[in-house]
């Protein structure tokens, strides 16, 4: 109720003040993230892990950074994030095998390190190995359960507008 209150004493120039100020702290994080894909390489160039399928190397809930630099040949054992056509979230898994033609397409084929099989049964219907156009980026490094947050307002789609809205109005009326 604090919060209400302190709404209805701003006057209108301080609540232009606020959205302002608002809208910056969102236009700059849009410009991090941008940037953060130029530098990269990587249309996401961080990502959270959401199964238990590369357990022990990462968990649910672990914060990955991401590569994506195309020159890079991808090599068996490296930890690559994937998107297969008609599924929104993309997979972590590892490389197990790399098949080089000639021409130079590389097609390649992935597992999670929990998992009992490969992945085939996972691309979409027909499909045998994974090209390089569907590659998001390759891991480079971690921070352990960070991205848990995640998991809970994805879960919890009431948290997530719940905080979002405590941070709107922290931002509104907060005058320092």
């Amino acid at each position: 109720m604090e919060y209400i209150d302190e709404m209805r004493r701003l006057n209108k120039r301080q609540l232009y003040f606020q959205v302002l100020n608002f809208g910056m702290i969102v236009s700059s994080a849009l410009m991090i993230w941008k940037g953060m894909m130029v530098v990269t390489g990587s249309e996401s160039p961080i990502v959270v892990v959401l199964s238990g399928s590369m357990e022990p190397a990462f968990y649910r809930g672990d914060l990955l950074f991401l590569t994506n630099y195309q020159q890079d040949p991808i090599r068996a054992g490296e930890i690559v994030v994937f998107k297969i056509e008609g599924r929104d979230i993309p997979i972590v898994h590892r490389t197990i095998k790399v098949h080089e033609r000639e021409d130079g397409k590389v097609k390649f084929l992935t597992k999670g390190d929990n998992n009992s099989v490969d992945d085939r049964g996972l691309y979409k219907p027909g499909q045998l190995w994974v090209e390089r156009k569907d590659v998001v980026g390759r891991a480079r490094g971690f921070v352990p359960y960070v991205g848990i947050v995640t998991i809970l307002m994805n879960d919890y789609p009431k948290l997530k507008y719940a905080v979002l809205a405590l941070l709107g109005m922290f931002v509104l009326v907060h005058r320092e």
